[in-house]
């Protein structure tokens, strides 16, 4: 089994061909996915979606580019809700963006303080969107001690890492890290305790190296997955379950009901 801990499966780009794309996931081994929402709607979309799917399982938050959306009441009322149902897995995609700056920076930290409140209120993980923007989601991080959550699709290096580590995170890689130039992600990827790795899509967005520039699908985080037990050297196999492992334990997931 191989999990895609971070996956947008209810955008427009997977209208046409979803089922397709969800049978080339399981074909592939990816047979549980995380759907992440990023507002009220694509959270609800991602509920939806998840009802009907098999090992596919929601989230719900406001991501950073939507923060202004979080400073409406009945916004914030709506995530709450979602993300206080029992199928909720966690909470977010949240985080800050200081690259860039769909919303003003206030705003930002408003809706990542609110969220990392309500993810320890519920004890849900948070995913959390970091990009340029290390020191102040650090130091919101550090308001919140006892906070379970992810760095999702991490793309620093590793001198980074330890605040993140020391918080008790997972940490979550992506396509990016198949990227020739990033040998700082890879090293941060070799550094990552083995119980504290994720693999990720982010999909439709951040496809693997030798599909850049098109459409990201989980079926994709194979790619992710083999350049991880490259440069940790050992094997994909070894990496899948332990990734899936710590994806079921972070995300308080079932047990699983398929082998691989």
């Amino acid at each position: 089994m191989i999990t895609d801990s971070h996956a947008h499966l209810y955008w427009k780009d997977f209208e046409a061909d979803r089922e397709a794309v969800l049978a080339r996931a399981r074909a592939a081994g990816v047979t549980r996915m995380i759907v992440v929402g990023t507002d009220v709607a694509t959270s609800r979309a991602a509920f939806a979606l998840c009802a009907g799917e098999a090992e596919l399982f929601p989230t719900a938050g406001i991501h950073p580019h939507d923060a202004e959306r979080a400073l409406v009441a009945s916004e914030r009322a709506a995530i709450e809700e979602l993300c206080r149902a029992p199928e909720c897995v966690g909470v977010g995609e949240t985080g800050l963006d200081w690259f860039k700056n769909f919303a003003p920076r206030a705003a930002q930290l408003d809706n990542f303080l609110w969220q990392l409140d309500l993810a320890r209120t519920l004890d849900k993980p948070v995913v959390i969107h970091c990009r340029d923007a290390h020191e102040d989601t650090v130091r919101c991080l550090q308001q919140f001690p006892g906070v379970r959550g992810v760095m999702h699709c991490y793309s620093m290096g590793p001198d980074e890492l330890a605040p993140y580590l020391a918080a008790g995170l997972c940490i979550s890689f992506s396509g990016v890290v198949t990227y020739p130039k990033n040998d700082a992600n890879r090293a941060a990827a070799a550094a990552v305790p083995l119980e504290r790795l994720l693999i990720e899509t982010d999909c439709p967005y951040l496809a693997p190296q030798g599909r850049r520039g098109k459409r990201n699908e989980p079926a994709f985080v194979v790619a992710v997955l083999d350049e991880l037990a490259r440069v940790r050297a050992t094997s994909v196999a070894e990496l899948a379950r332990s990734t899936s492992a710590n994806a079921t334990r972070l995300f308080a997931l079932p047990s699983a009901t398929g082998g691989g």
